[in-house]
């Protein structure tokens, strides 16, 4: 592999480049993604945390081509494949909409597509697939590893997952612009201790345990003290109701990949706050203020097995019932729910449930039952939480406790 520049970088310090990565990261389709945030409405608490997809990108690029490097070195894979992977990782969230995940919330609710699957579309129908047939490399290859549809499973695990290369760059990337403490990973002694059984499944030597542990919790605090922040979830409760307001003037049922290529936050906080729904106007306005929605109920809902998420269904119902008893328009109140799973999932999409693990040349499967810090958090985390507007406040603060408590699930 020959380099032909390099990027700084707080995090990794110096981020090289090679040619076809440079042709890539000067493409308009890659260059969309400076102008949509990492953390959505994140910057509204954490001011700093104006950080984009494109800097975690070209992150998780550098971690997956030390994780390369060093399979390289252990005779697992040719150079060919470490550009693979550092050009797999590079266009993992090439797929992101405004505003990051959010965006995906309310694709969910009106064509049911994320990130991955319009992702694999835009490596494939866009500028990207001539960049990558021009350097030999096939796009339909390229778009397999980045979203977890390799049939070598650990350069799927390097792209995503507990030994992912994401997870070793957004957490100590969100944890540097928020200024929070929690996102520190030492991703060198992870990577350096990769290795690769048989069936090409990836292992972690034993030595490093201790530091994989350590990532795994930072990760969960990170839930808790920047995803999850009840003020940085009512910024992204007022977007997502926003553009919620506004699918059918945005078109999200039928968007075009063109179309969809045109979209970052700027571009549509500018349709929102133009569009016809007067609330959804209001809501764009009182955002970009930072008039933000109040707080007034909050359950965490803990999952250890047989997860099932919230009925979408049900949800509206307790949402109107609260309203009408509370005797204030419906549309001053607001139900954010969100389920995550509390430790990385796999790029199956299924739980972890062990590590490999791998010491004195011998690999041996390591139940997460067995690992007291990490089981101490698996499972899954229903949040719901009741935001409003309204004066009376103290009012829908109680009636929400009586019927929430009352209508949802114990933890399990």
């Amino acid at each position: 592999m020959k380099f032909v520049g390099e990027i700084a970088d707080p995090i990794h310090k110096f981020i090289r480049f090679t040619d076809l990565e440079k042709k890539i990261i000067d493409s308009s389709v890659f260059q969309r993604l400076r102008r949509i945030k990492q953390l959505a409405g994140a910057h509204l608490v954490y001011p700093a945390a104006q950080h984009s997809r494109f800097e975690h990108s070209l992150g998780t690029m550098h971690v997956a081509g030390l994780a390369g490097e060093h399979l390289f070195s252990l005779g697992v894979i040719d150079k060919e494949s470490i550009q693979e992977l550092r050009v797999a990782s590079l266009l993992h969230d090439i797929g992101h909409g405004p505003f990051s995940h959010l965006f995906e919330e309310a694709l969910k609710v009106t064509d049911n597509k994320n990130h991955e699957t319009i992702g694999a579309d835009i490596i494939r129908k866009t500028e990207l697939n001539d960049i990558l047939s021009g350097f030999g490399y096939s796009a339909k290859t390229i778009s397999e590893i980045s979203f977890g549809d390799s049939k070598v499973k650990f350069k799927n695990e390097i792209i995503s997952g507990s030994l992912s290369a994401d997870l070793m760059d957004y957490l100590p990337r969100d944890g540097f612009f928020t200024g929070v403490e929690y996102g520190k990973v030492d991703y060198n002694r992870i990577i350096n201790s990769f290795r690769v059984t048989e069936n090409q499944s990836l292992a972690l030597d034993i030595s490093s345990f201790y530091s994989f542990e350590s990532m795994i919790i930072s990760r969960f605090e990170m839930f808790r003290a920047v995803y999850f922040h009840k003020t940085v979830r009512s910024a992204e409760v007022m977007l997502l109701h926003s553009i919620l307001l506004s699918s059918e003037e945005l078109n999200l049922a039928s968007l075009s990949l063109t179309d969809y290529l045109k979209l970052t936050d700027d571009s549509i906080l500018w349709m929102m706050s133009s569009a016809q729904n007067n609330i959804a106007k209001e809501m764009i306005s009182n955002y970009l203020d930072r008039r933000l929605l109040k707080c007034v109920y909050e359950r965490f809902i803990r999952k250890r097995d047989n997860y099932t998420k919230l009925n979408r269904d049900k949800i509206e119902e307790l949402r109107l019932k609260i309203a009408r008893l509370a005797n204030i328009d419906e549309r001053k109140i607001f139900l954010d729910t969100y389920g995550i799973s509390l430790v990385p999932l796999a790029p199956n999409k299924k739980e972890m449930k062990s590590i490999l693990l791998v010491s004195e040349d011998e690999f041996f499967k390591q139940p997460v039952s067995n690992l007291p810090l990490v089981n101490s958090i698996t499972g899954y985390l229903d949040m719901i939480r009741v935001y409003t507007n309204h004066k009376d406040r103290k009012n829908i603060t109680n009636i929400s406790k009586d019927v929430l408590d009352k209508e949802l699930p114990e933890k399990q």
